[in-house]
């Protein structure tokens, strides 16, 4: 028999189990890492690759095999029969703590149906309605799961796991329907109970919860925004950046929406002493964008971050080159200006966005080329390797230009700027610039190699290149003086150096020496009036002497022919053999004759 009593000392309900001796029992205290375990389900069902139908489906698996488990079904096979978990589930001598999985996994799946009709809905609008049911649904668990958590059953941290884990649901569907402010409320207070959780917990715990924190970062900045109704220019440009790195998916219908007057700030663009309208809502939302990227790259400060937010507007920038191309397709007036000789206003358009384009390649690929320099050992500068990743060669260097070179090439080649002196004479400059840096890095690649009277000659054209480069006009996007004026001085000695060395291989070749790159195959009998160093002669197979002599051809014995036997004739003698066979014949015929044999006419 089971008595709950109250604890006089603290004032809390004692479950006691009346037995013969009258020992009394404590109540069974609960634990349960509700974030830990959820973030482990999903990361192995699905969600590490966005699959939300397949963790979908792992949730009503493992509430099946619950129920069927805790003998706790749901009616039976022809009626259905609601049953919840209730507290008298989680007391009692029978008390199991699987029975609080079952709303917390049913929350879970609502919300993974949730998610996946968000990805539906973006070519399916009336996929909204289904995936705000699901979320109430959701939210309806949670609100179970609280009320199970509220009792003494538990202890405190799943009781604070559990308040912000309703709290983030809350705030989930709240942020569907556009009620910001409650929103706001809802994943503030989730944020602020995961953010005292990770103090309170050791170090070794701490990064999920900092991490889920991380998390409500962005739509809490977004629900400021539209709470705000984006009226400081601060929450506008953290906005933006947040649309650079592809946190907000929604931002071209905020854009669109809250800041007009921004918008029809970019009805026109001026590029290259021309202006052009710009009429594609989604060109003058991605120019807002770039417009940002600048900022955005300033503020990180790993190559790997900038690297992604170039991707991330390389991206945006080829939806917009491919808008303005099916705006061509779709008017005919405009197809026909294209046609024309002189560079029509939309022409001129997909120039621009092809130079961003090419342009911020460019910038990734320069990009690439600083974090493989971290990597590399200039024999040159005698520098050492900063980063912990794999050692870059100089032919990697050199392969990073040659793609370079190969953007500079894309830009030359824009249709509608082939007649710009100054644009071509800039895009050439700037081609020059890299086949200097290409040239030294090909002539470090030869000295490893050992040709010294190559890298001398490359050494000299990528000094030439420098020096022509320094006397053009510079690209005002990429600005490498700097860097060409280092790479000359550098050169200089580098020259020399390779030079000297050029001459010494040609002394010691004239002297009869030789160096470790001049290793013979010839046995040591056949060399032995040169003096070479080998350092084969001191090992264990030395090459002094070929055991094994090779093959020589030799004359063979002559062959004789019986000739004389062909012009031989031998007597006949089958005049002999006739004579015979006639005689045997004769005598045999008397006695068969005489004696009545051979006939045939006596068995008659």
């Amino acid at each position: 028999m089971v008595v709950q009593e109250e604890n006089p000392s603290s004032g809390e309900n004692v479950e006691k189990t009346e037995t013969g001796t009258g020992v009394a029992e404590p109540a069974k205290i609960f634990k349960v890492e509700i974030l830990h375990m959820i973030k482990d389900a999903q990361q192995q069902h699905g969600l590490r690759h966005g699959d939300f139908q397949r963790y979908r489906g792992y949730c009503t698996r493992r509430i099946r095999r619950l129920r069927k488990a805790l003998k706790y079904p749901q009616g039976d096979k022809r009626h259905f029969k609601r049953r919840d978990v209730t507290i008298t589930q989680l007391t009692g001598k029978k008390a199991d703590e699987r029975y609080i999985h079952i709303p917390l996994i049913s929350a879970e799946r609502a919300w993974a149906y949730a998610m996946q009709l968000k990805q539906e809905s973006n070519t399916e609008p009336r996929k909204r309605f289904h995936l705000i049911s699901k979320l109430r649904r959701a939210c309806f668990y949670a609100l179970q799961l609280q009320e199970l958590c509220k009792t003494d059953a538990f202890d405190a941290r799943t009781k604070l796991e559990c308040e912000a884990y309703v709290a983030w649901m809350h705030g989930s569907l709240h942020f569907e329907l556009q009620l910001w402010q409650t929103a706001g409320e809802h994943l503030k207070r989730a944020q602020v109970v995961y953010e005292n959780l990770a103090a309170a917990l050791p170090d070794d715990e701490q990064e999920l919860y900092r991490a889920k924190v991380n998390e409500f970062t962005p739509n809490l900045r977004y629900c400021a925004y539209n709470i705000s109704g984006g009226a400081s220019g601060g929450d506008l440009d953290e906005i933006l950046e947040l649309r650079a790195q592809g946190v907000l998916e929604n931002l071209d219908v905020l854009v669109s929406q809250t800041k007009t007057e921004s918008s029809e700030g970019l009805q026109t663009i001026d590029w290259r002493g021309r202006k052009v309208t710009v009429r594609p809502e989604k060109v003058r939302l991605f120019l807002l964008s770039a417009q940002e990227l600048d900022k955005s790259l300033a503020k990180a400060s790993k190559i790997d971050a900038k690297i992604e937010l170039i991707e991330r507007i390389l991206m945006d920038c080829k939806d917009a080159i491919q808008a303005v191309r099916d705006e061509i397709k779709q008017d005919p007036k405009l197809r026909s200006l294209t046609t024309g000789q002189t560079v029509s206003g939309v022409q001129y358009l997909l120039a621009y966005l092809s130079y961003i384009r090419h342009s911020r390649t460019l910038q990734r690929n320069l990009c690439l080329v600083e974090q493989a320099k971290v990597n590399f050992v200039d024999p040159n500068q005698k520098s050492e390797v900063v980063g912990d990743g794999k050692r870059v060669r100089s032919q990697d260097l050199a392969r990073l230009y040659e793609i370079i070179l190969q953007n500079v090439t894309e830009m030359q080649q824009i249709n509608g700027m082939e007649e710009d002196a100054k644009y071509q004479s800039e895009v050439e400059n700037l081609a020059i610039t890299f086949k200097a840096f290409r040239c030294y890095y090909i002539a470090l690649t030869l000295i490893d190699m050992k040709k010294w009277k190559e890298a001398v000659a490359l050494y000299e054209r990528a000094s030439n290149y420098a020096n022509e480069a320094l006397k053009g006009k510079a690209c005002p996007e990429f600005q490498h003086q700097l860097e060409l004026t280092t790479l000359v001085s550098i050169i200089d000695g580098c020259k020399f150096s390779a030079h000297a060395y050029s001459v010494l291989e040609d002394d010691n070749s004239e002297a009869g020496t030789t160096t470790k790159a001049q290793k013979t195959t010839k046995p040591l009998y056949e060399r032995l009036s040169q003096y070479k160093e080998d350092q084969s002669l001191h090992t264990k197979t030395p090459n002094v002497f070929k055991l094994t002599p090779d093959m020589e051809p030799i004359p063979c014995k002559p062959l004789f022919f019986d000739l004389a036997m062909n012009y031989v004739e031998l007597p006949s003698l089958e005049d002999k053999l006739e004579q015979e066979g006639k005689k045997g014949a004769s005598i045999t015929g008397f006695v068969k004759g005489f004696l009545g044999w051979g006939g045939g006419g006596g068995n008659k």
